[in-house]
């Protein structure tokens, strides 16, 4: 079997875009038509295409680790569902985002339609090193437009975990920054909170 053979046949097995679809706009019903279905992380920003390389372990482990244990809060309380990257949420026709974690709140599950069809109630995202603005401020700014009433955002590197929240005027407020051995707690969770330092850790959980 020849390279090129091995290349197109791993690339058709994940579902990689064509080279071709990043040169155009796609409208969300579009792309789902029209692209092959995929593990990859691909977004819609804008109408355009965005795929990023695949996470870091420590990355998919500090995933894990969070939405472990937000779904047991969850499941215990009964209070949703939990749902992890990759999943397409679908906050305007041209614009689809992957959150690593999302909740979406049971009295709302009818967003989730195959996709989440809009904002989950809370979303959460691990910063990458090589996209830290787009987690800090381009996702950021996307949820609090698109109404996501929590916003996490996980940083590794920092040892360290923001919370923004919405205000009555709708509009995000940063709930708090967190470090080392304190606890991050949710506003829209009451009673939901994590240590940040075992939530960051490089540990593997033996």
């Amino acid at each position: 079997m020849s390279i090129a053979t091995l290349k197109r046949e791993t690339e058709d097995l994940l579902g990689t875009p064509p080279a071709w679809a990043f040169g155009r706009k796609w409208t969300y019903k579009e792309a789902l038509a029209q692209l092959p279905e995929t593990m990859l992380p691909v977004e819609i920003w804008d109408g355009k295409l965005v795929m990023t390389a695949t996470p870091f372990f420590r990355h998919q482990n500090i995933v894990f680790r969070f939405a472990e244990a937000l779904n047991r809060w969850v499941r215990a309380k009964r209070l949703g569902v939990v749902i992890v990257s990759p999943m397409d949420c679908v906050l305007a026709e041209d614009l689809v985002l992957q959150p690593d974690v999302m909740f979406i709140a049971k009295d709302r599950t009818s967003i989730i339609q195959g996709h989440v069809m809009g904002a989950p109630d809370l979303a959460v995202e691990v910063v990458a090193d090589n996209r830290r603005k787009r987690d800090y401020k381009d996702k950021r700014d996307r949820y609090e437009q698109y109404g996501v009433k929590e916003y996490w955002i996980l940083d590794a590197r920092e040892t360290q975990v923001e919370i923004w929240a919405l205000n009555e005027a709708a509009t995000y407020e940063l709930r708090g920054r967190y470090t080392g051995r304190q606890f991050a707690p949710s506003r829209l969770l009451p009673g939901f909170k994590l240590r940040v330092d075992k939530l960051l850790s490089e540990s593997l959980d033996f």
